[in-house]
């Protein structure tokens, strides 16, 4: 992710951990509204809300979420995220999440946003992203939806994929 690091004031959440239950209450928002429009979870529906957070957080594939702004600034990460995009927990909250998109492929991923407002979700996205360090790679078969609280109020969306490859 390079260069223009916008920050915005707004309730910032912690990093998740044990003594604030893994932010259970913004995961439970990422699969109650991925369940809504998919019929799937993000974890197994069996689960309390703390270990389903819990097992969120440390999942093998990557889960992302960003707020309602114009510019959306990212507001969850969990530990595939933070390590793949190579930032710390609050440096990669807050960050515009275009700057996860190299500034040539920003309009496609713009159409791709547009196109996910649209339909509540698409589970076949495939682009290339670039770490902070500048390192770029793919991903493939990317779930992206739209976030809804239980009054069925907009909160922003969120995106999951397991499937990346480093560029050279």
């Amino acid at each position: 992710m390079t260069g223009d690091k916008t920050r915005v004031s707004e309730t910032v959440l912690p990093h998740p951990a044990e003594s604030n239950d893994y932010l259970a209450g913004h995961v439970q928002l990422l699969r109650d509204s991925l369940r809504a429009l998919t019929g799937r979870d993000l974890v197994g529906d069996d689960l309390s809300a703390l270990e389903a957070a819990r097992q969120v957080f440390h999942a093998p594939f990557v889960v992302l979420s960003h707020n309602t702004n114009t510019d959306p600034i990212l507001t969850y990460a969990n530990l595939a995220a933070l390590q793949l995009f190579e930032m710390p927990w609050e440096d990669m909250i807050l960050t515009p999440s275009r700057l996860t998109a190299e500034a040539t492929v920003r309009a496609e991923r713009e159409r791709l946003l547009t196109r996910v407002a649209a339909q509540g979700f698409i589970d076949d996205y495939s682009g290339v992203r670039v770490s902070c360090s500048g390192r770029r790679f793919s991903i493939n078969k990317a779930t992206v939806w739209n976030l809804a609280d239980p009054a069925g109020q907009y909160r922003g969306q969120a995106a999951m994929f397991a499937n990346w490859t480093f560029l050279i």
